[in-house]
């Protein structure tokens, strides 16, 4: 389960949001952080229990907490990669950083998680 969670957390989410460099218009940013809001506080745990076993639940939060972290930074994915293979290295260490974040402490505040996991990926640790 743990395995399974990690997988769904970020494979989808990365490929559409560290998988494309869109710069958003300032209406649509707006909204998307208006989406994202609802879900911010959730953890690492209550993610999964809120999803009951839909992977596409927790895409959604979690593209959007990513978004949110990438928006705050103002981050464009295209300035760290711009080639499939980087982006997919950056998927790689993004999960890598998700499970770093969240294995030890499930109570953890997953949008924290995320944008740690964001900053240390690409290079730009706080």
């Amino acid at each position: 389960n743990e395995m399974k969670f990690t997988k769904t957390l970020c494979g989808i989410a990365l490929a559409t949001t560290f998988g494309t460099g869109i710069v958003h218009a300032d209406e649509e940013a707006q909204q998307m952080l208006m989406d994202a809001m609802p879900v911010m506080h959730y953890s690492c745990a209550t993610i999964l229990a809120k999803a009951d076993g839909d992977e596409d639940f927790v895409i959604d939060v979690v593209k959007k907490m990513t978004f949110v972290s990438l928006y705050n930074h103002s981050i464009d994915i295209n300035d760290h990669a711009n080639s499939d293979e980087e982006k997919e290295a950056l998927r790689k260490k993004f999960i890598g950083e998700i499970r770093v974040g969240c294995n030890p402490d499930k109570n953890a505040l997953l949008a924290g998680v995320i944008d740690s996991a964001v900053m240390t990926t690409l290079g730009l640790s706080q």
